[in-house]
């Protein structure tokens, strides 16, 4: 029997556990080996919504597991970008700029946290997930693919264009995120 208030949390999880068969079928780096790292990844990006989904439906939303489901994201994301830096199918300098970004927004909410504020989600930050889930795919089968001309190379550089625009909406949200954090803290010192 599955524990309806535990199911959330246990997908969140697996999502972090489902990074490592990812990361070492990447390191393989054929065709083979990449397409099975896009199934998994796959799986792993929607687990994404269901997490929330049965956090909602079961009445289980909980304070770690709003905190867990945002780690977990990162430490999919980040893990896989960097695998994939070994074979250069993606800019060094774009992790670091993901991983600065995502650093300097953990240190926020921890500080909103601890001063008792609560600042929602920007669409970008969305948006910029929404990009990385469909292009990091396109990064780990760009070039492998062995029915298309150059391996569908094509593929692999449309997906690095699309984790560009993340970071450059990562940067955005990043921005607003502390924008907002400045503002509430100031309406909140005004109260």
């Amino acid at each position: 029997m599955i524990d309806k208030k535990k199911l959330p949390m246990q997908i969140t999880m697996g999502r972090i556990w489902l990074t490592i068969p990812i990361m070492v079928a990447l390191y393989f780096n054929t065709w083979l080996w990449n397409l099975t790292a896009v199934v998994l990844f796959l799986i792993a990006s929607i687990s994404d919504y269901y997490d929330g989904y049965f956090a909602r439906k079961y009445n289980a939303v909980s304070n770690m597991g709003k905190f867990m489901d945002p780690v977990a994201d990162k430490i999919l994301v980040t893990s896989i970008l960097t695998i994939l830096i070994l074979p250069g199918k993606v800019d060094p300098y774009l992790v670091i700029l993901l991983t600065a970004r995502d650093t300097l927004i953990g240190a926020i909410r921890s500080v909103a946290a601890a001063d008792g504020l609560i600042i929602a989600a920007r669409a970008s930050g969305k948006w910029k997930t929404a990009l990385q889930m469909g292009a990091i795919p396109a990064v780990m089968l760009g070039g492998s693919l062995p029915f298309l001309p150059d391996g569908g190379l094509w593929i692999g550089r449309a997906g690095s264009v699309l984790l560009w625009i993340s970071v450059l909406l990562s940067i955005w949200s990043g921005l607003q995120y502390f924008q907002t954090y400045r503002e509430t803290r100031k309406a909140t010192d005004r109260v």
